[in-house]
C-alpha cells in the first residue's frame, strides 16, 4: 500500500502510530558523529596569516606589536606599573617657550600718569631678580613702576599742610589741617620730592615738610585730631582719637614725656571736684593700631589712663598707680621702653630663638648683615603735594581673635588658648624678651606695667592681602612710636628731647659721664643699651632714610645694566 496505511514488507510492520524502537538509536549516533566532528575541528590548526594574506592581496600586513608603544600614558589601578617602560624610552619633553608680552600690554603699562593714578603697573622683572639655577637665592629688590617723567612742580620743596585757625587753650592757638592725606584704607604716605640726583628712580626720593624735627605726624593721625603750630600739641572734638609721632623705635632704650593741657582737673582746696576738661590716654602704638580709638584699643598699642592711672592693653583696664591716684592737668609722664637688638628680635620670629641659649641680649645692633630694607611705593601728587604711596601693615586675624576670643573655639586647640609667648606657633603672637615699658610721674618712677611686647619684624607685621602686596618685607619703619590719644577736649603736649622737663636719672647719670670723659671706643658697643631721648632717634631715622634711597637707587642703576648715563626723555641734564 502506498500512503499512510502503507506496511513494512520485511517486517510486516506499521508505519502509522508510535515511534519506532529505532529512532532514538539514530539520535544518539548523530549526537556522538556531531561530536567527533567537532573535537576534530578543534585540534585542527589554522592556517597562517602570510598565506591567507597571499591568498587576499587587498588587505594589508599587520604591524608586529610593541608593547612599550601602546601602553597608557597614566598608570591606573588596573595597570599600576605601565609608566616605567615609557618613562626610560619615551621622548624627551618639549621646551617651554618663554611668554611675551604683546606690543599693546607694555603701551598700556606705560600709560599710568602719576597724577591721574593710584600707582603705576609694576615691571615683570624688577621685584625679584631670581638666577637661573633653582640653587642660587632670589635676590628681592622693590618693585619698580613705569612712570611718566616728572613735571617742573615736582622739584619743589615739599609744602606742608595749611592750617587753619581753630579755637584757643588759654594762650595756645589751636589749628585745623587740610590739603594733605591721612594714612587710612591699607595705604601709608610719606612726603617725596624728585631730585636729579636720582635718574634710575625716576628722580623721586623720601623729603619731610616743615615744622622739621620729631613732633606729631600729620599724616599719621586721626582726621579729627587739631594741632598748635609746632605739631607738638593735639586736642579734639570728638571722642577718643590717636596721633603718632613721626619718629619710631625698633630696638634700644628711649625716653619721652607728655604734659596733659587739658584733662582731668585737680580737687579744690576745699575738696570739690572740677568739671574735667576732657581725657588723655598715652602710650607707644604701632602703625597696625588703629587711630580713630585710644592707645591701647587693640593689641598694637600699649597705653596709659588719666582716670586712676591704669594701664591699658586690648581694651582692658588694670590698676597700675596706687589708689588715688590720677594723671590730672599739668602733669608730666615720662615713657620709656626697652627693645631688644633687631638680631635677637630676627632669632624669635624666625623661630630660633632658645631661652636656655639666649639669657640675656648681648648681640650687637644688627649693621650691614641686616635683611635688606625693601620699599614698595610709588609717587603720587594730591592737590599741591607729591607723596610716596605704599601698602601698610594691617591688623591679623590671631591678634584679633585674641582681643575678642569667641566662644566657638575649641579648648583644646593650642593654637588658640596658648598665650603669646616667645615661642608661640603663631609668629604674630610672638613677645620679645627683655622688652618693657617704663612710666614716670614728675620725675618719680612709677613701675613698669608692660613687659614683653608683641613682636613687629615681617611676618610678625603683615600688609593687607591685595593686588601688588608682598608679605615678609621690612620697609625700615616697622617699630613703636609714641603716641597719645585725646577725648573731648582733652589736650597733651609731648617732649621727645633733649631738654626734657624731668629727665630720669639713669638718662642724667649718662650726660654726666660723656660731659666729664666723654665715651670710649670701647664703651660704642654698648652705647645703644644705654637711655636715649627719642629725638635722637629722629636724627638717625633721617639718615636711614638717606640711606635707603641711594642703595634703591643704586639697585635700580645695576638692573638697567650700570653705567647708563643716557638722560631720560623730557627731563634736561
Amino acid at each position: 500500500m502506498t500512503g499512510r496505511g502503507r506496511t513494512n514488507e520485511s517486517t510486516g510492520r506499521s508505519n502509522v502510530g508510535p515511534k519506532s524502537s529505532e529512532a532514538p538509536l539514530r539520535i544518539v549516533r548523530l549526537a556522538v558523529q556531531a561530536q567527533q566532528e567537532a573535537e576534530e575541528m578543534a585540534n585542527t590548526q589554522p592556517p597562517a596569516m602570510t598565506s591567507t594574506a597571499s591568498m587576499l592581496p587587498g588587505l594589508p600586513l599587520r604591524r608586529t606589536q610593541d608593547e612599550d608603544l601602546h601602553v597608557p600614558a597614566v598608570s591606573s589601578p588596573l595597570n599600576p606599573d605601565v609608566g616605567s617602560s615609557r618613562s626610560r624610552k619615551g621622548a624627551a619633553p618639549r621646551e617651554q617657550r618663554e611668554k611675551k608680552e604683546s606690543l599693546k600690554k607694555r603701551e598700556a603699562k606705560a600709560s599710568s600718569v602719576v597724577g591721574d593714578t593710584r600707582g603705576g603697573t609694576p615691571e615683570v622683572h624688577s621685584s625679584a631678580r631670581k638666577s637661573k639655577t633653582t640653587s642660587e637665592a632670589v635676590v628681592m629688590s622693590p618693585t619698580r613702576y613705569k612712570l611718566p617723567p616728572p613735571k617742573p612742580m615736582d622739584f619743589e620743596a615739599p609744602k606742608a599742610p595749611v592750617l587753619i585757625p581753630h579755637h584757643t587753650i588759654g594762650d595756645i592757638q589751636i589749628y585745623e589741617t587740610s590739603e594733605h592725606v591721612y594714612n587710612r584704607k591699607g595705604f601709608r604716605y610719606t612726603h617725596c620730592i624728585a631730585d636729579p640726583a636720582f635718574p634710575s628712580s625716576l628722580y623721586h626720593r623720601q623729603s619731610e615738610t616743615e615744622p622739621y624735627g620729631p613732633r606729631f605726624n600729620f599724616e599719621d593721625s586721626s582726621s579729627h585730631i587739631l594741632y598748635d603750630k609746632s605739631g607738638e600739641i593735639i586736642t579734639t572734638e570728638k571722642g577718643y582719637r590717636m596721633a603718632r609721632a613721626n619718629v619710631g623705635v625698633r630696638e634700644g632704650k628711649w625716653y619721652w614725656e607728655c604734659k596733659i593741657i587739658s584733662g582731668v582737673k585737680p580737687k579744690l582746696p576745699n575738696g570739690t571736684e572740677q568739671e574735667s576738661g576732657g581725657h588723655v590716654r598715652l602710650g607707644w602704638a604701632r602703625r597696625e593700631a588703629s587711630l580713630d580709638g585710644p592707645v591701647g584699643f587693640d593689641a598694637y598699642g600699649y597705653g596709659l589712663r588719666d582716670i586712676g592711672g591704669q594701664k591699658v592693653h586690648m581694651s582692658r583696664p588694670k590698676d597700675f598707680f596706687p589708689p588715688g591716684e590720677d594723671i590730672k592737668e599739668g602733669d608730666v609722664i615720662g615713657l620709656e621702653i626697652n627693645l631688644p637688638s633687631l638680631s635677637l628680635h630676627r632669632k624669635v620670629v624666625e623661630g630660633q630663638y632658645n631661652k636656655a641659649v639666649d639669657v640675656a641680649d648681648d648681640l650687637e645692633p644688627t649693621g650691614a648683615e641686616a635683611p635688606d630694607i625693601i620699599r614698595d611705593r610709588v609717587p603720587i601728587r594730591y592737590k599741591a603735594h607729591l607723596y610716596f604711596e605704599q601698602f601698610e601693615y594691617h591688623s591679623t586675624k590671631e591678634l584679633e581673635d585674641l582681643m575678642n576670643p569667641s566662644p566657638g573655639l575649641s579648648s583644646t586647640s593650642n593654637v588658640s588658648t596658648e598665650q603669646p609667648n616667645p615661642n608661640h606657633p603663631v609668629v604674630s603672637m610672638r613677645t620679645l624678651p627683655f622688652s618693657c615699658i617704663k612710666i614716670y610721674k614728675n620725675g618719680q618712677y612709677m613701675g613698669t606695667p608692660f613687659k614683653d611686647l608683641l613682636a613687629f619684624l615681617p611676618p610678625a607685621s603683615r600688609p593687607l592681602p591685595q593686588v601688588g602686596a608682598r608679605e615678609g618685607l621690612d620697609d625700615g619703619m616697622l617699630g613703636y612710636f609714641p603716641a597719645v590719644s585725646v577725648f573731648r577736649g582733652g589736650a597733651a603736649q609731648v617732649n621727645f628731647g633733649p631738654d626734657f622737663w624731668y629727665p630720669p636719672p639713669s638718662m642724667a647719670e649718662n650726660e654726666d659721664v660723656d660731659m666729664v670723659g666723654g665715651a670710649s671706643s670701647s664703651d660704642q658697643g654698648t652705647k645703644w643699651k644705654e637711655l636715649q631721648a627719642v629725638e635722637k632717634r629722629y636724627n638717625e631715622q633721617i639718615a636711614e632714610d638717606i640711606v635707603y634711597d641711594l642703595l634703591d637707587e643704586v639697585d635700580f642703576w645695576l638692573q638697567d645694566g650700570g653705567g647708563s648715563t643716557e638722560t631720560k626723555p623730557g627731563v634736561d641734564d
